[in-house]
């Protein structure tokens, strides 16, 4: 199936080691870039207790929930270590520093 790319922005909108909310029908999504320029998205809840992962800290290709510190790994959307839970991890497209995301991937998973 073909993916819808909906257009988010520039990668230089997101700083290093950071992370910008979309929000989206299916509801927010928080886009992250790390340290070494790559770039993922996934749900802006942590699975815990619906922490903004939007606001958390950035290191390698995870993301510690500004709440109670659950690691999130940016490749899986599981939890690490001795936590258990999972947000989805939703496709984004990287094309010269233009970012999209397929909202399909949302939409499939919302139903």
């Amino acid at each position: 199936m073909d993916m819808n790319w909906i257009a988010i922005g520039d990668i230089s909108d997101i700083p290093l080691r950071g992370a910008r909310c979309v929000k989206t029908p299916q509801g927010k999504i928080a886009v992250f870039r790390t340290a070494e320029n790559e770039v993922f998205a996934i749900e802006d809840h942590c699975p815990h207790k619906g922490g903004p992962l939007s606001q958390g800290i950035v290191h390698a290709k995870s993301v510690t929930c500004p709440l109670h510190n659950w690691v999130i790994s940016l490749e899986t959307g599981k939890a690490l270590g001795a936590d258990d839970g999972e947000v989805r991890t939703i496709p984004v497209l990287n094309e010269d520093g233009r970012l999209f995301v397929a909202l399909e991937s949302l939409m499939m998973a919302a139903e």
